[in-house]
């Protein structure tokens, strides 16, 4: 058996085993040790056993390997060099050995890789540093900030180029068991050092307090989950937070926390006092100029109802009314009606199967002289007036339900619906069984160029015709 002893350094190892397969030796034949562990009193590093491997003068590395095996070496598992030498060695006469992932060796790694991007999630997240005040060569005081932090693997050097891009502009430093690392804002350059105690670091300062303050205003005790909570935080990291001296009480005030809440999102601007038990269009049309769930009406024209078929198989849904729709009562009558129209007769769209609304009432502005400038509706303004769109859609009952915008689309599919990355995808919600999206009308008009206008007026037209032949039951 030949032993080497190899230091916590990939590139060592690499050279290493590369020397190893030139010389032709098995896995079976080599012990690369981990010289971080005590070498057992009997250890003979003299080996009198020939290579028993044909020598290998270009290795094949791929890049997946490549990856792979440098978080690997950073894992505190003592026998990673072997393992990564059995693999790297099997390589050779398997070019695919790494897409086997229930191969013994594969799997190993792949969990060890997995280990240590855990470990480096939390180190990113639970490092907390103290400001301490030194002087520089000038004698001048400059602010420093110094954290401890015990990671469970060697992943100081994988860590650094967070920290160093995170907080470039400050002196810090990160104090480890296993390695120092440190930042020079002037320089731009990270430096490496040995490991320290804990000792080392200073005492509890003034920034700790205040990421209590901050920690204490952004818990939010409707979303309180101890078992989580412990999963994602295991005991072992609350030394280095401080925010954990807060959780005892903040768990304990939870209830009446969350009892404050309830009370006051029930007194949110709602629709909901204002929309008729009777969810039929004529008992809806009447009730609207009533509502007064939001603070809109006080400046529009007038409310703007929905139009259109009464059991129409597709309904859409825009954001608002602009300026014409506010001036007529009636929606999609201005430009970005007419681009839509457009596409409906290219389509051969029927007007009896649509039935066009929107999802806030009244058309939200900011006067210019004398022009009315469109203004987004804020989400407790979509939320307000969600009742009677959830009505609307109640009385119509489309089969498909087409969102024109993103503020239409997050108002019955959610805050978090991403338009470009999901549009023309069809979705269940409580609203309706088949829920889809695309962009506005507007954004076509909108477009720098011609160019990008036809690829909107495109997407907007395809995904149009697939809810029309949906809410018609055509593939």
């Amino acid at each position: 058996m030949r032993v080497l002893r190899v230091p916590p350094d990939f590139e060592v190892w690499r050279t290493m085993a590369r020397e190893a397969l030139r010389e032709g030796w098995a896995p079976e034949q080599m012990d690369f040790q981990d010289n971080t562990v005590p070498a057992p009193m009997n250890l003979d590093l003299s080996s009198t056993e020939s290579p028993q491997s044909r020598n290998i003068e270009h290795p094949f590395v791929p890049k997946t390997f490549l990856e792979s095996a440098k978080l690997g070496a950073v894992h505190r598992d003592s026998d990673r060099w072997n393992l990564l030498y059995r693999l790297l060695f099997r390589l050779q006469r398997n070019r695919e050995l790494m897409r086997v992932e229930i191969d013994d060796d594969v799997a190993h790694l792949k969990q060890m890789e997995q280990q240590v991007r855990r470990d480096l999630h939390k180190m990113h997240a639970f490092v907390r540093f103290r400001k301490i005040e030194e002087a520089d060569a000038a004698g001048k005081p400059q602010e420093h900030f110094i954290a401890w932090y015990r990671p469970d693997h060697r992943i100081v050097p994988l860590a650094a180029p967070f920290f160093a891009e995170r907080f470039a502009i400050m002196r810090w430093t990160v104090l480890t068991p296993d390695e120092t690392m440190s930042w020079d804002p002037e320089a731009k350059a990270l430096s490496f050092g040995p490991g320290v105690g804990k000792e080392a670091a200073p005492q509890e300062d003034e920034l700790e307090d205040l990421w209590r303050t901050y920690y204490g205003s952004i818990f939010n005790p409707a979303r309180l989950n101890p078992s989580a909570m412990r999963n994602e935080m295991p005991v072992r990291y609350w030394q280095h937070l401080p925010e954990v001296t807060l959780l005892p009480v903040l768990m304990q005030q939870a209830e009446s926390r969350v009892a404050t809440m309830v009370t006051r999102q029930s007194r949110q601007p709602s629709a909901a006092p204002f929309v008729p038990e009777e969810h039929t269009l004529p008992v809806l049309r009447a009730a609207m100029p009533s509502c007064k769930g939001c603070d809109l009406y006080k400046y529009a024209t007038q409310v703007v109802p929905g139009v259109g078929g009464a059991h129409a198989p597709l309904m859409l849904v825009g954001e608002q009314p602009g300026d014409q729709e506010d001036i007529k009562g009636a929606p999609f009558v201005g430009p970005a009606g007419r681009v839509l129209r457009q596409a409906m007769e290219e389509l051969g769209i029927v007007d009896s199967n649509i039935f066009m609304t929107n999802a806030v009432k009244h058309f939200k502005f900011v006067q210019r002289g004398k022009l009315r400038l469109h203004q987004n509706p804020r989400s407790g303004e979509l939320n307000a007036c969600r009742p009677w769109l959830a009505a609307e859609i109640e009385a119509v009952k489309p089969k498909v339900v087409l969102c024109l915008g993103a503020s239409a689309a997050k108002s019955l599919l959610g805050g978090t619906f991403a338009l470009m990355k999901e549009r023309g995808v069809i979705k269940p919600t409580p609203y309706a069984d088949q829920v889809l999206a695309t962009i506005h009308p507007s954004a076509v008009l909108r477009a720098r160029d011609e160019q990008s206008r036809d690829s909107l007026y495109q997407f907007m037209k395809d995904d149009l015709a697939l809810a029309y032949s949906t809410a018609l039951g055509k593939t």
